[in-house]
């Protein structure tokens, strides 16, 4: 494998904790009235879930499929954890597109109510990016 390849997961790691952690910046600011310091935290969860996803589609075109090699127990959890975030990440791509183009239309009121889904399904989807990334490459 290239050399710099071999640091593709981890990144992807860090990119998804880094966008959990804008994540819920940006919902404490929003709370506390921060109007603009949560535009820009939700900007940059946008920012590296996007930079994550580049990362994972140019590591995976030229590694393929990495198999998860845990037996037992272990392996229906990272299976159970893999299905649900696969499937909401799927689901969290369009919800993260209309929520932006709500809020930056000024729509705040139809901004909050799906916000109210899109947040926590996309903070679930970083945190089990993590969780998937540290049960496949090192356990």
């Amino acid at each position: 494998m290239n050399n710099w390849l071999t640091w593709l997961p981890t990144a992807n790691a860090v990119f998804n904790g880094l966008s959990f952690l804008c994540l819920t910046l940006g919902y404490l600011a929003i709370r506390a009235g921060h109007r603009q310091r949560h535009k820009r935290f939700m900007l940059s969860a946008l920012g590296f879930s996007c930079l994550f996803l580049i990362s994972y589609l140019v590591y995976h075109a030229q590694v393929g499929s990495v198999h998860f090699t845990g037996q037992g127990a272990i392996r229906l959890v990272y299976f159970t954890i893999l299905t649900t975030h696969t499937v909401l990440a799927m689901v969290i791509v369009p919800m993260v597109g209309i929520t932006l183009k709500r809020a930056l239309g000024g729509r705040f009121d139809r901004h909050r109510r799906i916000a109210r889904w899109t947040l926590p399904l996309w903070a679930y989807v970083s945190v089990t990016g993590v969780v998937i990334y540290l049960m496949l490459y090192h356990l």
